[in-house]
């Protein structure tokens, strides 16, 4: 680490949500974590967006009058605005948030999720604030026709960190010329929540949130071939440690995960004992083995009864599983994500001589 006096100041964008969500969870976390590291002039807070109130009449006047304009897509940049003493609820967090949208191009390197990578351009390049941008899923690059943004800010980013293969993946083929700017990032999942003792039921859990109609259609054909001593709970819009409380009562969780970098859901799921079975979100492939992960191809419906129903009664070698989970356990720890922070703050020194 250098040994420079200068000041550092490492600024996560992010949006203001009410509700659980994964990315915004890995966000906290870097921040967080990155201020427990207690490293000399180094510091860290996240800055939360919002749209402005126009702009959200705007959008639903158009829905109203099913008014399409093709002319911006996604968040547009001119239509943000901070989200003053914002903090989520639905899990701990210790975080220091950014009341303002001021940069000082001496001291503060800025992060952009790729969701809003786009603004990067507007908001630090036009004013020569130094910036780099999180990668958290591979199918979630495209966030605006604006492509001529999109391309600047990719080209122009110091980095570009990436939490799994089929991210990386994603971004070379959208973005080649980033290619030697990818950084292996990470995420914690925090197992202080998980009781591994915790007496299991006969019970099947699953999130709904991203296709409510396959979830749907395995719950109406399970209703009739599920045996009754079996029943199953949907998880949502829990605080994480209610989340933790129903995955540690449950034997199999249902991944009904779509278009994902790395969901969250199934590794919390495979930590807290459970047998996962369902998609993957094409970035889960790269955790997703037996015998704890058991694939579904993506609207096979029927396939999924079958594995569910093959599961429930199946005996396991619990050596093998006790081996994956702690392989799972060792990839996502906070020691991990701390090591993968610390490469990342050097490289942002050394890329600013500092």
């Amino acid at each position: 680490m250098s040994s420079s006096n200068k000041s550092l100041n490492i600024i996560y964008i992010c949006t203001a949500e009410k509700g659980a969500s994964g990315g915004a969870k890995i966000i906290y976390n870097h921040s967080d974590h990155i201020n427990k590291l207690k490293i000399k002039n180094v510091t860290s807070e996240v800055l939360h967006v919002k749209k402005k109130k126009i702009s959200k009449w705007k959008t639903s006047i158009k829905k109203a009058f099913n008014i399409n304009n093709t002319d911006y897509s996604g968040w547009n940049p001119n239509n943000i605005t901070v989200s003053k003493n914002f903090r989520s609820t639905w899990f701990k967090n210790n975080i220091k948030i950014k009341q303002d949208f001021l940069f000082n191009k001496k001291k503060d390197f800025v992060i952009f999720p790729e969701i809003f990578a786009h603004f990067a351009k507007k908001m630090c390049f036009d004013k020569k604030i130094s910036y780099g941008i999180l990668a958290l899923n591979g199918y979630t690059l495209k966030t605006t026709n604006d492509y001529k943004s999109l391309e600047d800010s990719y080209k122009n980013a110091k980095f570009v960190l990436s939490v799994s293969k089929d991210i990386s993946n994603c971004l070379k083929l959208a973005f080649p010329y980033c290619s030697n700017k990818i950084i292996d990032s990470s995420f914690t999942i925090d197992t202080s929540n998980i009781n591994l003792n915790q007496k299991k039921e006969n019970l099947i859990t699953y999130m709904p949130r991203k296709l409510p109609q396959h979830s749907e259609l395995v719950l109406f054909f399970l209703r009739k071939t599920l045996p009754k001593k079996w029943r199953i709970k949907k998880i949502h819009n829990l605080n994480e440690k209610k989340v933790f409380y129903y995955l540690g009562k449950s034997k199999i969780f249902l991944s009904f995960t779509h278009f994902e970098g790395l969901g969250m859901p199934p590794i919390e799921a495979a930590l807290s004992g459970n047998k996962v079975i369902g998609y993957t979100g094409e970035g889960g492939k790269e955790i997703w083995k037996k015998p704890i992960f058991t694939e579904v191809e993506n609207g096979n419906i029927l396939q999924f009864i079958n594995f569910i129903i093959k599961n429930l009664k199946k005996r396991y070698n619990l050596q093998k599983i006790n081996k994956q989970r702690k392989k799972l356990k060792q990839k996502f720890s906070i020691k991990v994500e701390k090591n993968n922070l610390l490469k990342m703050i050097n490289k942002i020194k050394f890329q600013l001589k500092y």
